[in-house]
């Protein structure tokens, strides 16, 4: 005697994490001239580092921007980032060989910021699991005696980051 199963193998709708829902947010800061601070300035040559892990930013090697999308640790409740402006590629003396390139770190002006907080854990759905929403963020930036980061500004103080379609903070420079 034969014994035959089916199986079906699918997915429910509800098992897949559609692209449109909302995730764990990043930190959006856009960057102005702190001499006329209604106008957004880039910075240029813009290296941004994890201070923990070494590793730039991806998005961040060398570029020129006026807005910083920074994603911040869900592991911790602080993330600090090195923002490096003017940094220059050394080519290590083969103009040719892009191989041997680095980011030379004695160019340019470095700036750390630290950014603390204090995370919630908040259930998305069965498919997208939880993200994570920061709440009582702060930011400062280390006095290093040569900031080019000159000021910044809150703009939602005591509001909690949970999605990224407004700015968070204002950085003057």
């Amino acid at each position: 005697m034969a014994v035959l199963v089916g199986v079906n193998i699918s997915c429910e709708r509800d098992d897949i994490c559609p692209a449109t829902t909302s995730t764990t947010p990043r930190l959006i800061i856009d960057l102005y001239d702190t001499a006329n601070q209604l106008n957004r300035k880039n910075v240029f040559g813009l290296v941004v580092v994890g201070v923990d892990n070494n590793t730039i930013l991806p998005g961040f090697q060398i570029t020129s921007t006026n807005k910083l999308l920074l994603p911040l640790r869900t592991d911790a409740n602080q993330t600090q980032y090195r923002l490096r402006k003017d940094s220059k590629v050394n080519d290590n003396g083969t103009p040719n060989d892009t191989s041997d390139d680095f980011i030379d770190p004695n160019q340019g002006n470095e700036d750390i910021i630290t950014i603390n907080y204090v995370r919630e854990e908040v259930f998305v759905s069965r498919a997208c699991g939880y993200k994570t929403i920061f709440n009582s963020i702060t930011l400062t930036i280390e006095d290093d005696g040569n900031n080019w980061i000159l000021a910044r500004q809150p703009l939602l103080d005591n509001q909690p980051l949970e999605n990224e379609t407004t700015t968070h903070f204002n950085i003057f420079h």
